[in-house]
C-alpha cells in the first residue's frame, strides 16, 4: 500500500490524520519526532545505567518483574483466555469473512511463504530452545511440577507435556493474533498507519495521534528492541555453549561476541533485500531446515515411539489445558508464577513485534483465514514438534539413557544432550546450531522492519538506512550489555521486558474491544 492511498482511505475513515504529518528528516532518515527520540533516549540510558550498576539494574528490574507476577498473576492467566475465545470468536462469527484489505484485495504471499514467515518471527526460536529442556524439567522436577503432579510417573509425563504444549499452543497465538489482526484491519481497511496506536482509533479518536497514542508506541518500540535484544544475547550464549559441548569451542565472551557480530551482519544483508529477498527467503530455509530435522528425529527415534508420544502429547495438552488455565487457589504457586505467568508476560511484551510482522504480510486473508493460520495450525504443528523432540527425550530420561537421565544440568545443552543418543549426532547438532542462529537473523530482521514503522510513524516504503540503523542497534545493545555487563546485565533487561508486559496486558484487552468495534462495523457496510 502505498502513502497516497493510505491517505485517502485514512480520509474516508473521517481520522483527520495525514500519514507523516509529524515526521521529521534526520540524518537522511524519516522518523517520527516524539516516538524516535523518547524510545532512543531511553535506550541510551538504560544501556548507560545498567552498564554503570549492572547488579542495582538487575535487582530493580527483577523486582518490578516479580512484583507485576505476582500481585497481577490473576490478570495475565484471565487476559490469556480471552485472547483464545475471542480469537475463535472471530473465526466461528459472521466477521471472518472480512478480507484484510478490502473484499477484492489479493494476498502478497503464497500460503506456504506466510505461514514460514509468520512462525518463524513468531516462535521458531524458542521452540529450538525449549522442546527437550521444558518438558525433561517438569518430569524430573527440576524446578517444581505442574499441577504438583509426582515427576517421573505417568501423571508426571502427562503434567510435563500438557504444560509444555500449553505454554506454546493455543494462548501464546491468541496474544500474538489479537494484536496482528488489529493492526492489519486497521492499517489495510482503515488505511490508517502501521504502528499500534492506530488499533485503538474506534476507542480513543483522533487522540492516538497525540500524547496516548506516543505512550502506546513508545511502549511497543522498548519492549521489541529489549526483546530482540536480550533473546540476541541468550542466543548466542546458547549457540555458544552448543559449539563448546560439540567441537570445544572456547565458551567465553569473545565467541558469544562473535555470534552476535556475525548474526547482525547477516541480518543487515537480510534488511537491505527487503521482505522478499530477506525475511521470506530465510523463513522458507528455516521451514526447510526445520522440516528436515524434525523427520530425522521421529525415524531416528522410530516412527512407531513418535506415534505414542504424538497421541501421548495432544491427550495430555486436553487434560491439563482448563485446570492449567485458572488463576485462583492454585497449589502450584511456585511453578505457576515461575513458569505459566512469567510465559504470559513475555508473550505479552513481544506481541507488538510479532503482531505487527504478521500484520505486515497478512494483506489478502480473510479473518477466518487469517485467525485459523495464526491460532489453529501452529498449535498443530507445535504438537508434532513436542511430540518428536519433548517426547524423544522423555523416552530417553525412562529408558535411562544419556546425561537427561540425571535431570537438566544446563538448559542451552537439552537439545544436544537429546540429539547425543541419536545417530549423526554431531551432523544434527550443527544443523541445530545453524537452525537456532538463522532463526536469529530472521527475528532481528523483522524487528528491524516493526521498529522502523513505528518511529517512522507507520510508514512502511521508508529508505533502507533505518532498517539499517534499527538492526545495527539490536546488535549494539545485546553486544555491549553482554561485554560489560555479563549475565547479570541480560537478566536486567530480560526483567524489563517481562516488565513491560503488565501495561500491554491492560492494552490487549482493550484491542479486543477496538478490533470487536471496528469489524462490527465493517461488517455492517458489507450488508
Amino acid at each position: 500500500m502505498n502513502n497516497s492511498n493510505q491517505k485517502s482511505q485514512a480520509q474516508a475513515y473521517d481520522t483527520g490524520y495525514e500519514l507523516g504529518q509529524d515526521n521529521v528528516e534526520f540524518m537522511g532518515m524519516n522518523i517520527h519526532n516524539p516516538v524516535f527520540a523518547v524510545s532512543s533516549v531511553a535506550i541510551i540510558l538504560f544501556i548507560i545505567g545498567t552498564l554503570m550498576f549492572p547488579a542495582d539494574a538487575k535487582d530493580m528490574l527483577v523486582g518490578a518483574r516479580g512484583w507485576s507476577i505476582a500481585n497481577f498473576d490473576w490478570l495475565f492467566i484471565a487476559g490469556g483466555n480471552v485472547f483464545v475465545l475471542f480469537c475463535i470468536a472471530l473465526i466461528i462469527l459472521p466477521v471472518g469473512k472480512i478480507r484484510i484489505g478490502g473484499q477484492s484485495a489479493l494476498p502478497e504471499f503464497s500460503r506456504i511463504s506466510w505461514f514460514a514467515m509468520l512462525f518463524a518471527a513468531g516462535m521458531g526460536i524458542g521452540l529450538m530452545f525449549w522442546s527437550v529442556a521444558e518438558p525433561v524439567a517438569y518430569y524430573t522436577d527440576w524446578y517444581k511440577t505442574p499441577l504438583n503432579v509426582a515427576p517421573r510417573t505417568d501423571e508426571g509425563y502427562t503434567g510435563a507435556m500438557g504444560a509444555t504444549m500449553y505454554h506454546w499452543g493455543l494462548h501464546p497465538w491468541a496474544i500474538y493474533g489479537v494484536v496482528a489482526l488489529a493492526l492489519a484491519f486497521f492499517t489495510y481497511n482503515k488505511g490508517l498507519p502501521l504502528t499500534l496506536r492506530s488499533a485503538f482509533y474506534p476507542l480513543f479518536g483522533d487522540r492516538v495521534w497525540g500524547v496516548v497514542g506516543h505512550v502506546i508506541d513508545i511502549i511497543a518500540v522498548l519492549a521489541t528492541m529489549f526483546g530482540l535484544a536480550t533473546s540476541l544475547g541468550l542466543g548466542a550464549q546458547q549457540a555458544a555453549g552448543g559449539l563448546n559441548y560439540l567441537f570445544g569451542v572456547e565458551n567465553g565472551i569473545s565467541t558469544q561476541i562473535a555470534i552476535i557480530i556475525g548474526v547482525t551482519c547477516v541480518a543487515l544483508v537480510s534488511v537491505t533485500r527487503g521482505l522478499n529477498g530477506g525475511v521470506k527467503l530465510l523463513s522458507n530455509i528455516n521451514m526447510v531446515i526445520a522440516g528436515l530435522l524434525l523427520m530425522f528425529v521421529i525415524i531416528a527415534g522410530t516412527v512407531s515411539v513418535f506415534y505414542d508420544h504424538l497421541i501421548g502429547t495432544f491427550t495430555s495438552y486436553a487434560k491439563t489445558i482448563l485446570p492449567l488455565s485458572n488463576p485462583i487457589d492454585r497449589e502450584d504457586e511456585t511453578w505457576f508464577h515461575g513458569w505459566t505467568v512469567f510465559y504470559w508476560a513475555w508473550w505479552v511484551s513481544w506481541s507488538p513485534f510479532v503482531g505487527m510482522f504478521i500484520a505486515r504480510v497478512s494483506k489478502g486473508r480473510t479473518v477466518r483465514e487469517f485467525m485459523t493460520a495464526v491460532l489453529i495450525i501452529p498449535t498443530l504443528v507445535s504438537i508434532v514438534w513436542m511430540a518428536a523432540f519433548g517426547g524423544n527425550a522423555l523416552e530417553q530420561v525412562q529408558n535411562d539413557v544419556g546425561a537427561l537421565s540425571k535431570g537438566i544440568s544446563e538448559v542451552p545443552l537439552a537439545m544436544f544432550q537429546m540429539l547425543e543418543n541419536l545417530p549423526f549426532s554431531t551432523l544434527t547438532s550443527s544443523l541445530a546450531i545453524v537452525l537456532v542462529l538463522v532463526f536469529f537473523i530472521t527475528s532481528s530482521d523483522s524487528g528491524s522492519l516493526v521498529i522502523d514503522s513505528i518511529t517512522s510513524g507507520g510508514k512502511i516504503d521508508n529508505p533502507v538506512s533505518q532498517r539499517v540503523f534499527w538492526a545495527t542497534v539490536q546488535g549494539l545493545v545485546a553486544g555491549v550489555l553482554l561485554f560489560g555487563g555479563g549475565a547479570q546485565a541480560l537478566t536486567a533487561l530480560q526483567a524489563g521486558s517481562v516488565a513491560t508486559g503488565l501495561p500491554f496486558a491492560v492494552i490487549l484487552l482493550l484491542m479486543c474491544v477496538s478490533l470487536y468495534k471496528g469489524l462490527n462495523a465493517e461488517m455492517h457496510k458489507l450488508k
